[in-house]
């Protein structure tokens, strides 16, 4: 596919990568959903061209577990949780979003600075997709940090996963085997978040993390 297929699969990675900052700029739980689909959906987009450009049809079934799974399925559910619990909107961030942002743009240099060196010898392509997935990843995991809702950090941990999904597809050869476990890994983690919202709403009548920190220390007392 010559230079056509490199710079649509550098483009793809930068929207995933994009939407991140999407991510940590929502300030309304409708919108972080919607943008975590956003991402998603750009996430199978990028797993189907290369599956195109790379000649693997199994990354089209990756592209389709995210597409199916991620993009629709998980943001369905989560919508739900918030109809049936009747959750505030708010996403509550624990810092403002602006220094939440100059924290991503720091962890983006500092991704760039760890995997463009230490992968010299991969091909371009390769470099700057790890470079792009790291720096997802790193996002996904300050998301969790930075939100106080139990649903900002469970879409927090989901976006963690798509940008370790990017880095498996930007792979060359990456065995399917690997890429269907970690979509398992990612279902069996939905399964046991859905647990521990009910569990958290039946004790505190509420889903801001919060409770937890002011229930302990009534427990502990003056």
């Amino acid at each position: 596919m010559g230079e056509i297929g490199y710079d649509t699969a550098h483009l793809l990675g930068a929207l995933v990568l994009l939407t991140s900052f999407a991510l940590l700029s929502q300030r309304r739980l409708s919108a972080l959903i919607s943008a975590f689909a956003l991402q998603s959906a750009l996430l199978a987009a990028a797993a189907a061209w290369q599956g195109l450009i790379q000649d693997s049809p199994h990354l089209f079934v990756t592209a389709a577990i995210a597409l199916l799974l991620k993009a629709v399925a998980i943001p369905l559910a989560l919508r739900r949780v918030m109809e049936r619990f009747g959750i505030q909107r708010a996403a509550e961030p624990a810092l403002g979003v602006g220094p939440t942002l100059v924290a991503g743009v720091s962890l983006v240099t500092l991704s760039l600075l760890l995997v463009i060196p230490t992968t010299a010898a991969s091909a371009a392509l390769t470099r700057e997709d790890l470079a792009l997935a790291l720096s997802v990843v790193l996002l996904g995991l300050l998301m969790m940090i930075t939100r106080r809702n139990a649903i900002g950090q469970v879409v927090g941990f989901m976006s963690l996963e798509n940008g370790l999904i990017l880095a498996a597809v930007g792979v060359k050869g990456m065995p399917l085997v690997v890429e269907m476990s970690v979509a398992f890994a990612v279902m069996v983690a939905f399964i046991i978040f859905g647990i521990f919202f009910f569990q958290i709403r039946e004790r505190f009548d509420s889903l801001d993390l919060r409770r937890l920190d002011d229930v302990h220390a009534e427990e502990e007392g003056p």
